[in-house]
């Protein structure tokens, strides 16, 4: 099944609960919460602040991705102000396992994140623990990027891997995602799509979260 997770990045933040109702009216089952600090990435956005603001008027799961050095020291706040999942990068910290653990113990599901730069492989001690792969398909760190389809080959790594351990790893997939370029991620494997202007950006939020859905659903055909 296919997911969508519009990131609030691309939001109006002038009217940012009125923007969460449009999309979750319009088919989207996941909020994407892109944090940015500055450091880990050339860019700052919010912290858990927003987080907590947005909890009580949605029901949204809320995808929180970590774009931040350190994310252990900072997860603990966010799994308060209410996140669902909590996705770090693995080129973030020293010990990634000792993240790993501690999302788990805090009672979120836990994400991990690569970079395009970074090899797959390195999440193959982790796969098993996970609840969900990110693959960037831009540089993390801002928004309206061009989406990169030689990141697919992760994809597709990532999805036969699931494939072989009967795992329920969804496999998602952040950055440049649109009506046309749904059908190439999901037919590389993946379920979870974020998408940010393409939803955000549109005059009807629903309309063009089904046709982000409808294209990814023929791509997901080939899987």
């Amino acid at each position: 099944m296919i997911q969508i997770s519009p990131s609030i990045l691309s939001a109006d933040f002038s009217k940012l609960a009125q923007e969460v109702a449009a999309v979750e009216t319009g088919g989207a089952q996941m909020l994407h919460i892109d944090v940015m600090d500055g450091h880990f990435v050339p860019n700052i956005s919010f912290g858990a602040c927003v987080v907590a603001s947005l909890r009580p008027v949605t029901g949204l799961l809320f995808d929180v991705h970590l774009m931040i050095s350190d994310p252990l020291r900072y997860a603990p706040s966010f799994a308060k102000a209410g996140a669902d999942m909590i996705t770090f990068h693995y080129e973030s910290c020293a010990d990634p396992q000792q993240t790993v653990d501690a999302i788990r113990q805090l009672g979120c599901k836990v994400g991990m994140a690569i970079k395009p730069g970074t090899d797959v492989s390195v999440l193959d001690p982790f796969l098993p623990q996970l609840d969900m792969a990110l693959v960037m398909t831009v540089e993390p760190g801002f928004g309206g990027q061009k989406f990169m389809p030689e990141m697919m080959p992760k994809v597709g790594y990532l999805r036969q891997w699931a494939q072989a351990h009967d795992s329920k790893l969804w496999i998602q997939v952040d950055g440049g995602i649109d009506r046309n370029t749904a059908r190439t991620a999901a037919q590389a494997g993946a379920d979870v799509l974020v998408a940010g202007s393409a939803v955000f950006g549109a005059a009807d939020r629903g309309e063009a979260i089904a046709q982000i859905c409808a294209s990814a659903a023929e791509g997901w055909k080939a899987v």
